[in-house]
């Protein structure tokens, strides 16, 4: 169902669908990041005026489309100035992210051990991706942060989800060495 209709969605929509017609979550992936290179640079392929539209306390989620066929989800978010996330994860679900318009700051994480609900992490780089990259993320390896790393422009990203994703894990850290796990639910903002 197209929550947001929009030049190109259909297209969209039908790359998507191609790629997720696979057996395993890495062709789904590495099939899906190409799609999503060739959409984000396809002229024909217009995403909503309301994706470009910060919200000033939180970075913006919106959603686009749900897959009633597949069960995935496409949603953009838009990050003001400055705006990122904590650690966190996908809830198990593998995802495929990417940058449409602007830069932003990717921090992958693995983690490195547990104490009932204290988790340590190594940081393994940051990197910059600029407008047409896109990336994927396969659990286990799901825990990572993202930034805007501009202090005056918007960036805006597109994430599509093997399934509704409407919570996940945060990680705040508590001392030198330990994060400790928080359930956050994860909410919608308004298209207009």
């Amino acid at each position: 169902m197209l929550t947001l209709d929009f030049p190109g969605a259909r297209r969209l929509v039908d790359a998507i669908d191609a790629a997720v017609c696979r057996d395993c979550p890495t062709q789904i992936t590495d099939k899906l990041r190409h799609a999503l290179c060739q959409l984000i640079r396809d002229p024909e392929v217009k995403l909503p005026d309301c994706v470009f539209e910060s919200v000033g306390d939180h970075y913006a989620r919106r959603e686009l489309y749900v897959s009633e066929e597949h069960g995935y989800c496409v949603i953009a978010m838009t990050w003001g100035p400055g705006q990122g996330t904590p650690i966190h994860d996908h809830a198990g679900m593998w995802c495929v992210e990417g940058v449409w318009h602007g830069a932003l700051e990717i921090t992958p994480y693995e983690l490195l051990g547990q104490e009932e609900n204290r988790f340590r992490f190594e940081s393994r780089g940051t990197m910059i991706a600029g407008a047409g990259s896109a990336g994927s993320l396969i659990p286990p390896h799901e825990y990572h942060t993202i930034q805007n790393p501009s202090d005056r422009d918007v960036a805006v990203s597109l994430h599509v989800y093997s399934g509704p994703m409407t919570s996940c894990a945060v990680f705040q850290k508590k001392d030198a060495s330990w994060y400790e796990r928080d359930e956050r639910k994860l909410s919608l903002d308004r298209t207009h």
